[in-house]
């Protein structure tokens, strides 16, 4: 059974004064790279027809209704 922290002067491949020869340790960063599977596409996240449709009218009819407020206390 292994201990978690092992004697310093039986540990393989560790020098005097606690450093790592050369090639002891292994690469930092692995040699593949890229997905495995590919990903789904993501969802559009945009305004549709009827929901632009109805705030125009809706624009509209405040314009409209301004414009008319407008001309009676003009008039």
């Amino acid at each position: 059974m292994a201990t978690p922290d092992p004697e310093p002067r039986r540990t393989p491949g560790l020098e005097p004064g606690g450093g790592v020869s050369p090639g002891e340790t292994p690469p930092a960063e692995g040699g593949t790279h890229g997905i495995s599977h590919p990903e789904p596409p993501e969802l559009r996240k945009g305004w549709g027809a009827m929901p632009l449709t109805l705030i125009m009218v809706v624009v509209a009819l405040v314009a409209v209704g301004l414009i008319a407020m407008m001309v009676a206390l003009i008039a």
